[in-house]
């Protein structure tokens, strides 16, 4: 290992990950070998710099992708992943699981749908088998930043905790506390939370991170960009200072870059891919259309076949949406923060099962949405900053595969949303569209949709109080919302 070099100051610009090395961490906090062993404290000072860390571009091997055995996962966790028709490694999970299951901690940047939320996940519990956790004392800790993208994180990794007798539990606002309160009690090898709702357990004492061995922060920009940064630092702050952490984030920007110096510890750097390759595999469309025709047009895109998600710039734009697609007779759903976390859980499932194949979110919203097979996406709102096109636009085109991005624009939007593509790096020709045209047909796969409305289902009863199921079957978990039926967990979550 290379002699440590200065910890660098912030800086506000885009930048790449370090590959330089480091031996302590600003907060004062012990360094950690790669078992996790502390060290002596060191207290040199730290010389500020402003140099950009350069980013690393992992490739694969010339002798081929490695098996997952070879990554050095356990044996029960190559045995599931073979039962659920796993049989090579993603990049992202070739080039960090070596490093992080000896201990390390890990800067990675992996597009969305590259399989990251396994890279990380399979390190967690592998870093966890072999000892269980006390009451109210965890041991693995994921980050994310909504309840979606936990449910979605837990789901993927269930069946991977049970195959290696650990417990898994989400702790995120809109679920009943005093439930999370009972399951922290039982006892829980790896939490998967958001910061709000973490932190309200650990002010009312109910969890104790001080056992956490291994943390994990995935998508700490977009944690950035919905302010959780304090609560994150807050929490990290409560996890034993020689604790492995491991960092996915799109950008080092502003405030990620500073808490990846003041928490990180001699990180390993992964890049397989920037935001702009994934681009690179959509086709974008400008359609150009009146706004009186916009309600139309949406209607005969939407009646196509595929998985689709359309963006609304409002919950109200949303609601009003949805209404007019199942008026014409297309299965929609509606996801916002609005709603309630459970018809937002139903509104999820729907969409993966099929049975509801249009989603309509908001930028917020969808920031859990991490589902494969999902071939377009619409901007029926064009957003307003060239970071939540691109986060949007990333609902598509997951795990290799194609998908097409289409952005409807008024002339009243034309020139902002040619600006938009231009800061997004995205070119996007442009096409006049009207209900009905070819072109329209040619782009997006609409078609007049059947005109037999769909009726809502109707909201299930309440569980009786005292009643409620809780399963310990997959992974310890019997959150209030879990879904009963058989999970096929993807490399790509």
């Amino acid at each position: 290992m290379s002699s440590p070099s200065p910890r660098r100051a912030p800086q506000s610009s885009r930048s790449g990950f370090s590959a330089d090395p480091r031996s302590r961490r600003s907060d004062g906090g012990r360094s950690r070998s790669p078992r996790g062993r502390s060290r002596a404290p060191q207290n040199r000072p730290v010389a500020p710099t402003h140099a950009a860390p350069p980013e690393v571009l992992w490739t694969a091997p010339e002798s081929g992708m490695p098996s997952f055995a070879e990554l050095g996962l356990p044996e029960p966790v190559v045995r599931a992943l073979a039962q659920r028709g796993f049989s090579e490694p993603f990049p992202i999970q070739a080039a960090t699981l070596p490093d992080t299951i000896a201990g390390r901690d890990l800067l990675g940047r992996g597009q969305t749908g590259s399989g990251k939320t396994l890279a990380f996940g399979l390190a967690l519990l592998a870093r966890l088998a072999g000892d269980r956790a006390r009451a109210r004392q965890p041991r693995g800790l994921v980050l994310v930043p909504t309840r979606e993208l936990a449910q979605q994180v837990d789901d993927a990794l269930a069946p991977f905790a049970k195959a290696l007798g650990l417990t898994t539990a989400v702790v995120v606002g809109g679920l009943s506390f005093n439930r999370q309160v009972a399951e922290l009690a039982r006892g829980v090898d790896l939490l998967v939370a958001t910061p709000g709702r973490l932190t309200d357990h650990t002010n009312q004492r109910t969890c104790d991170l001080s056992q956490v061995m291994i943390t994990a922060l995935d998508e700490a920009d977009r944690m950035s960009d919905m302010g959780f940064l304090p609560q994150v630092r807050a929490i990290l702050n409560l996890t034993p200072p020689d604790g492995q952490r491991l960092l996915f984030s799109a950008t080092l920007d502003g405030e990620v870059g500073a808490l990846v110096r003041q928490y990180l510890t001699d990180p390993v750097t992964r890049s397989v891919a920037s935001a702009t390759a994934q681009v690179e595999t959509m086709d974008h469309h400008v359609l150009l259309a009146h706004a009186a025709d916009k309600p139309r047009i949406v209607t005969e895109v939407a009646a196509r076949d595929g998985r689709t998600i359309l963006f609304s710039r409002t919950k109200h734009g949303v609601d009003k949406l949805v209404k007019i697609l199942r008026r014409e007779g297309v299965a929609a759903g509606a996801l916002h923060g609005g709603k309630a976390q459970n018809a937002r859980n139903r509104a999820i499932a729907a969409f993966k099962d099929g049975s509801t194949p249009v989603l309509v979110a908001t930028d917020v919203a969808a920031r859990g949405i991490h589902i494969d097979d999902v071939s377009l996406v619409v901007h029926f709102d064009p957003p307003a900053d060239p970071k939540d096109y691109l986060h949007r636009a990333g609902r598509t085109a997951r795990a290799g595969d194609s998908g097409t991005v289409v952005t409807l624009v008024t002339p009243a939007e034309r020139r902002d949303v040619e600006r938009l593509m231009r800061l997004a790096g995205v070119r996007a020709p442009q096409t006049e569209v009207g209900p009905g045209a070819p072109e329209l047909a040619r782009i997006t796969g609409a078609r007049p949709p059947s005109g037999v409305p769909v009726i809502e289902p109707p909201k299930p009863a309440p569980t009786p109080r005292g009643t409620g199921r809780r399963s310990r079957g997959s992974g310890g978990r019997g959150r209030p919302g879990a879904r009963s039926g058989g999970r096929r967990s993807s490399t790509a979550a």
